[in-house]
């Protein structure tokens, strides 16, 4: 292997931004590359500013530099500058850590965060110079690997890769590793052959040995060959004490988004929301010790010179004794003066401690997201915030001094009416009132995404709202704007593309015949469609009509309850009755509270791990709706272990709100 750094030196100074391409951060690992070595390439298809801060990756990164029979590197999307330079000048996509050609590699691993990277996906492997489809790749071909949360359902681009795995990468890295170690020293075999290994490794799905079958225009199922098992189960890291990684954060020498110190403090979430395929596929919960979080902001912080740290889970402000976290870390002098930001808050765990406690040094953005704009809705998609949470919350952020809140909003949900919508502008519209009890001009943003269904999660039964649908309950919410500038004084509306939202609904339950349209949106030019300049509808539409495919029937029709998934065959350790149930409650408007709070519901996330059910009380804390761990980290009651079937669930109360 050798560097390309000389060619790519040379021509570097013909695209935008260089700076994305040249390595060298602060906290990077220049491997050495020897026979006995696996060597891993992993790629994250977007631009570097976008990937760099990606946690999973940088995690997995330094794993595997630790191991003596691996090393890894790092690559990102080029963005369309220098692809065509590249495929001008006949030169391959390539590291940025050595500037190695990507098909020098054993490995190459894809993380898939969102669903429109994957054409970049492709992008990537034509640059490499590599065969997009796993077909047509020889035994010499780098094996093609995917992960991340799109990787629960993987059917899109199951023609492109060799394998996906499922759920947490910390462990199951290692014994990918060592089993190609086991077949570089045995001298190799078919590419076939290699399928067949890994598939005998837990949370590996290899498509290659699925049959996949249709008729009458629909899915029929999936089938597993003899050579692999008939469910694939999600990995899951018990402990995450026991990885306390990153240990050393990149620090790009560019601008990047997030660009500061990212500790996580948790994984997974009790919270059920239906929406969220990211708190059902996560669960169950497992937070990281409070002792090590301290010790990872401290150490990390020194490290890398940032005077923020944003503190990442899926709902920060559950995390046991968060209060105190925040306090240590803005006191800790030998820090300097230090911002925390904590990027997922729900309304109803913020309190005026924590508002204090961040306000200490430099105020970052608080984003809340109520989801909905009615208490009904809410309880249909089981974001149980009452309105008085929020405007609590909101209260305790102005009473700080923040002049700025940002609100997150879904529409195109379940049941939702326009009464529903217009509740949103409500909401809005009020927390700028209880703003102005402490400053002049409170300002709130309003942030609305169209709702699209994901597998593993109760609505992966729904019907999308279509294109024109999403676009004119924007259209509602715009006029009502314009209808009362007055009383909307200090509101503003933003809002996600219903287009982009459509053709996200297409690849999050598509099955495999969409890899076809994804492959021919890639050649027809279709990269990036993530960013709004590239985003082509028209590219989609007409790739499925040449495939004789429909949205309308792909993504905006209702599903049945034995309907055939593209995911049935795989496991993110969820009952499938559980999530039909919780489909038919959500369309009865029952909410079920906090399984911390409450019997088990018997999911099926927790078996397996010694627990099926611990919560801190038996009931939720006094003075709220929901509680958080902190009550038991606070001295509160002894955990109990509690079971129960789904038919012991306890609905939340009519009203509210």
């Amino acid at each position: 292997m050798s560097s390309l750094w000389p060619e790519l030196e040379r021509v570097l100074g013909e695209v935008q931004k260089p700076a994305r391409y040249i390595g060298c951060e602060d906290g990077m690992t220049v491997p050495d590359h020897h026979p006995g070595a696996v060597a891993w390439l992993l790629l994250y298809p977007d631009t570097y500013e976008i990937g760099l801060p990606n946690q999973g990756l940088q995690i997995l990164y330094e794993i595997l530099n630790e191991r003596p029979d691996a090393v890894a590197e790092r690559s990102y999307a080029p963005w369309t500058d220098l692809a065509e330079v590249l495929r001008r000048e006949g030169l391959p996509l390539f590291s940025v850590d050595t500037h190695r050609a990507a098909r020098d590699f054993d490995v190459l691993a894809f993380n898939l965060s969102a669903e429109l990277v994957y054409t970049n996906v492709l992008e990537c492997l034509d640059l490499a110079g590599i065969p997009i489809r796993t077909a047509h790749r020889t035994d010499d071909d780098p094996l093609v690997l995917v992960g991340g949360h799109c990787a629960y359902n993987p059917e899109p681009v199951a023609d492109f890769v060799d394998a996906a795995v499922l759920g947490d990468g910390e462990e199951v890295v290692g014994e990918i590793t060592e089993m190609l170690a086991a077949w570089k020293t045995e001298g190799g075999g078919t590419r076939v052959d290699l399928h067949r290994r890994l598939a005998t490794i837990t949370g590996v799905y290899v498509p290659s040995l699925y049959e996949v079958t249709f008729g009458d225009g629909r899915l029929h199922g999936v089938r597993a060959s003899s050579e692999a098992v008939e469910v694939v189960e999600k990995r899951t890291v018990a402990d995450l004490a026991d990885w306390p990684y990153p240990k050393q954060q990149l620090v790009p020498l560019t601008e990047v988004v997030h660009d500061r110190l990212n500790v996580e403090v948790f994984r997974g979430c009790t919270r059920g929301c239906r929406f969220c395929q990211a708190g059902m596929i996560t669960r169950p919960v497992r937070e990281r010790p409070a002792a090590q979080v301290r010790t990872m902001v401290a150490e990390g912080l020194k490290r890398t010179g940032y005077d923020e740290v944003a503190l990442t889970s899926l709902s920060t402000a559950d995390f046991s004794g968060i209060e105190q976290v925040v306090a240590e870390t803005v006191a800790d002098d030998a820090c300097g003066q230090v911002s925390v930001s904590l990027p997922s808050l729900r309304v109803d765990a913020f309190t005026v401690g924590i508002a204090a406690e961040i306000q200490k040094a430099r105020r970052t953005g608080l984003t809340f997201a109520p989801e909905a704009g009615s208490w009904r809705m809410r309880q249909v998609i089981n974001k149980l915030i009452r309105e008085e949470d929020l405007y609590a919350a909101v209260e305790s952020a102005y009473s700080q001094g923040w002049r700025r809140v940002k609100l997150y909003f879904l529409t195109g949900l379940p049941t939702e009416t326009d009464q529903d919508t217009l509740g949103i502008l409500e909401m809005a519209r009020r927390c700028v009132e209880v703003g102005r009890q402490h400053l002049r001009n409170p300002s709130v943003t309003v942030s609305v995404g169209g709702f699209v269904p994901k597998p593993f999660t109760p609505f992966q039964w729904f019907g999308q709202n279509t294109e024109a649908e999403l676009r004119r309950k924007v259209g509602v919410l715009r006029d009502e704007l314009k209808r009362d500038t007055k009383g909307y004084r200090g509101v503003q509306l933003k809002w996600h593309d219903p287009r982009a939202t459509a053709i996200e609904g297409l690849l999050s339950r598509g099955d495999r015949r969409v890899g076809a349209v994804v492959e021919d949106v890639w050649r027809s030019g279709g990269v990036f469609q993530e960013w709004s300049e590239h985003f082509s509808l028209e590219l989609w539409t007409a790739a499925l009509e040449r495939h004789g495919l429909t949205l309308e029937e792909m993504v905006y029709r209702h599903r049945t309850e034995d309907e055939a998934f593209a995911w049935d065959h795989l496991s993110a350790g969820l009952h499938r009755d559980f999530l039909w149930q919780d489909w038919r409650d959500a369309l009865e408007a029952v909410g079920l509270e906090d399984c911390r709070w409450t019997p088990c519901y018997d999911c099926g996330a927790c078996t397996g791990y010694g627990i099926e059910h611990v919560v801190a009380s038996a009931t939720p804390p006094a003075g709220g709706s929901q509680g958080t761990g902190q009550d038991l980290a606070n001295g509160g009651e002894v955990p109990v272990l509690l079971t129960a079937r789904p038919e012991q669930r306890q609905p939340v109360p009519a009203g509210g709100g």
